[in-house]
This record gives C-alpha cells, sequence and structure tokens, in this order.
C-alpha cells in the first residue's frame, strides 16, 4: 500500500491560509468502497484508509515512512496565485476589463 505525502490546499470555504501548512501523510485505498444494499452505506473494509497523519516538514513525513519502511509518494506543493488587486479596483474608472453585471 503507497501512502501518498501532500501539503492540503485551503478549501473553498477559507480566506485565510489555516491548515495548510503541514505535511499529510495517508494511505491510498487497497480496496474500492462498496455501497451496503439494504441502508445504502458507504463502506470499506480498508482498516488503512482511516489513518491520516500530520507533519510540520515535509522532510518529517519522508523520514517517517522511510523508518517504517512505508512505500510513499511525495506531490509537490502548488502554491497559490496571488492576484494584486483590492476590492476598489472593481470600481475604478480606467477598468481594464468591462463591467459584466
Amino acid at each position: 500500500m503507497v501512502a501518498r505525502i501532500y501539503r492540503p490546499a485551503k478549501t473553498a470555504m477559507q480566506s485565510g491560509k489555516a491548515k495548510t501548512h503541514r505535511w499529510v501523510l495517508d494511505y491510498e485505498p487497497e480496496v474500492p468502497r462498496s455501497v451496503e444494499p439494504l441502508m445504502g452505506y458507504t463502506s470499506s473494509s480498508d482498516m488503512k484508509s482511516q489513518v491520516r497523519l500530520y507533519f510540520d516538514t515535509r522532510e518529517e513525513a519522508i523520514e517517517y515512512a522511510r523508518r517504517n519502511k512505508i512505500p510513499h509518494r511525495v506531490e509537490a506543493a502548488r502554491e497559490r496565485k496571488v492576484r494584486g488587486a483590492s476590492y476598489s479596483d472593481n470600481f475604478k474608472f480606467d477598468r481594464v476589463s468591462p463591467w459584466t453585471h
């Protein structure tokens, strides 16, 4: 079972960068999820899918995986582009893009 090491992106409900500085190690599923026929619950018999470990740095996560002989894959952290515009730029007289509504 391969572990995935990554830094999570911020959620759509976040405006700040909380909970995006730590690195996460979680396992890729070995067994696909199944739907229980009576109630329709989605379940999995894979217990490692419930494990999620947090680390302060990428190196700590890689070292943990190597120390415990866990095959792992590191995904590069993608930095978000930050626009330099402010809220007041939406109402400028010499706006570059046309007003759409």
